[in-house]
């Protein structure tokens, strides 16, 4: 079992070899360069990829920075104003001028609005509105025991916001408004009812309701966007508020109003450094506040499913990026605004950018080299399938005999060698068929050689048309041919031997125009029964020398054993 083992092994990897043929191994080989250089390429590509995501989101960073940092000193601002009136409120000035513009206060109470100017040069005029229109407000109030400290703490903060809203980046204004019915802007007032629209349009701001101690119980910073509003100038702002408490009771808001578009200058300005792409500032509910596109160009919007995807994305990471269609967006939460600013580069800018450049120059090579890999493949596929042509060709006409097709006599005993080999290790039977064309020589010198290059040609096709698929034929001499027969016995060969007799001798052959002839054949058979001998040049010389004793006893026949020649010398 073993033995068996190993030779189905040896057979099953021979036809394996025998069916990888060198055009298999070149396109095997330039498979493998493909793939190589194709990793190598999308290799290069994601390294492209991620110095494009980074360098998006420098640009991003940098800017996001600035804005940063310009927002953050308007709330710097306010928180200083805060601290000051808190000041104020704790210990006040005990000034004349203070005492007067409080008791000038009492006096004008109960006016539909009135107005405190102490000096112009130096402060912020105090506006207000009557008792009454305080008592409609559901917020407001005048029942405060501290009204006259914060009546001062006011006229204090109208002089440090004359100073500090002059160095505030973007800031429309500031102002302090206060439940008590009065405020304190940096915005010029008209006296009149100005000072009625201001106010009413101050309180209902939601930068001022929110301010609660139930709605903004942690008494910090808020940011509010309002629409544009014509007694704000017509323009949408964003607004910055923080309450004023002491000892528990809250007296007002002071606000930093920022109009929307001073910060799409800003964007403007931004993007005419990086030339390229757009930043886009959105609130808390990520609604579109500005942009930096200007009104000739069209704004990048989002769809709502796209919306609703970056939503999802930017709740998750105060900082990242993704590829939308045929855009990329990268954001960044900013950390003085409730609200995240974002960058949207398209792909047309992109391909413009020194990234495009890179990109279409490896993809152009790509494309370069693989359309050269792909004429390289077919000028060595078509050489080497010549070449293996050849080669089979070559080895053929080595192996075969070019007239009958048959094995040469070299080719024959070599494949009969294995064959030999095979049945002995098997313990099988094998046998020889030795034939000779009965009077060839005639054919020759009556109908020339063509004739009998075609008598020799039909025998051939007549052997070849009776034997098995593993049998062996082959011609080895000038009308001589040998038959070899793997697994055949003695009885088996002389039979087959037999059939090939009778179709030689029952074909009629043309040799010329109206010419035909038939032929005939003897035969000499012996096997490897007989002595236990499986070498092929003792069995082929047994098989010749029956041979030679049918020709003797009258051709046309088959001699397979010893006995038959005895026979034939009585």
């Amino acid at each position: 079992m073993p033995h068996e083992t190993t030779m189905e092994s040896r057979s099953w990897l021979k036809r394996s070899l025998r069916r990888f043929r060198p055009g298999h191994v070149v396109n095997l080989c330039f498979v493998a360069v493909m793939i190589f250089s194709t990793l190598l390429t999308w290799r290069e590509v994601v390294v492209l990829e991620d110095a494009y995501i980074s360098s998006q989101q420098n640009h991003l960073d940098s800017v996001a920075n600035v804005l940063d940092r310009q927002l953050q000193f308007n709330v710097d601002k306010l928180i200083f104003l805060r601290n000051g009136m808190h000041d104020a409120l704790l210990t006040p000035l005990d000034f004349a001028i203070l005492h007067g513009a409080v008791t000038q206060f009492e006096q004008l109470r109960k006016q539909r609005f009135w107005q405190l100017e102490l000096d112009r040069r130096r402060t912020l005029s105090l506006n207000g509105v009557s008792d009454a229109l305080v008592e409609q407000g559901i917020l407001l109030t005048r029942d405060n025991a501290n009204l006259a400290n914060e009546l001062t703490a006011a006229l204090e903060a109208g002089y440090l916001m004359r100073l500090a809203h002059s160095t505030a980046p973007m800031a429309h204004q500031a102002m302090y408004v206060s439940r008590s019915g009065f405020y304190v802007a940096t915005q010029p007032t008209t006296h009149g009812a100005d000072i009625l629209t201001r106010y009413y349009d101050y309180v209902t701001q939601p930068w001022f309701k929110q301010q609660t101690q139930r709605l903004n119980p942690q008494r910090g910073v808020r940011w509010f966007t309002s629409p544009a509003n014509p007694a704000r100038e017509g323009q949408q702002m964003v607004t910055v508020s923080v309450p004023l408490d002491h000892e528990n009771y809250w007296y007002g808001v002071l606000a930093m109003d920022i109009p929307v578009l001073s910060i799409k200058r800003f964007l403007e300005d931004a993007i005419v450094k990086d030339v390229e792409g757009e930043y886009q500032l959105y609130d808390s509910q990520l609604r579109l506040l500005t942009t930096s596109t200007s009104e000739k160009r069209k704004v990048n919007v989002f769809d709502e499913r796209e919306q609703a995807m970056l939503v999802e994305d930017i709740a998750k990471d105060t900082v990242g990026g993704k590829h939308v269609g045929s855009r990329y967006i990268s954001w960044e939460r900013l950390d003085n605004f409730d609200g995240v600013l974002v960058r949207v580069h398209t792909l047309k800018e992109g391909l413009r950018g020194d990234f495009g450049s890179i990109s279409i120059a490896l993809g152009l090579l790509w494309v370069l080299f693989t359309g050269m890999l792909l004429i390289s493949w077919g000028v060595i596929r078509h050489m080497v399938s010549n070449m293996f042509v050849m080669q089979n060709s070559l080895q053929w006409q080595a192996w075969h005999d070019t007239l009958t097709r048959l094995y040469n006599r070299g080719g024959l005993f070599e494949k009969a060698r294995i064959q030999a080999k095979r049945s002995l290790e098997g313990r099988q039977p094998f046998s020889v068929i030795q034939l000779d064309l009965d009077h060839f020589k005639s054919v020759n010198d009556r109908f020339g050689h063509q004739a009998g290059d075609r008598v020799l040609s039909h025998a051939a096709g007549l052997i070849s048309g009776t034997l098995r698929a593993h049998d062996l034929a082959g011609r080895v001499g000038g009308e001589e041919f040998c038959i070899i027969l793997p697994g055949a016995t003695l009885s088996q060969a002389e039979r087959i031997a037999e059939r090939i007799r009778r179709r030689i001798n029952g074909k009629e052959i043309l040799v010329a125009n109206s010419t035909t002839i038939w032929i005939s054949a003897s035969f000499g058979v012996s096997s490897s029964q007989e002595t236990g001998d499986y070498d092929i040049e003792q069995l082929q010389s047994l098989a010749d020398q029956r041979l030679y004793w049918a020709k003797q006893t009258g051709r046309n026949r088959v001699c397979a054993s010893d006995a038959d020649q005895s026979m034939a010398m009585k």
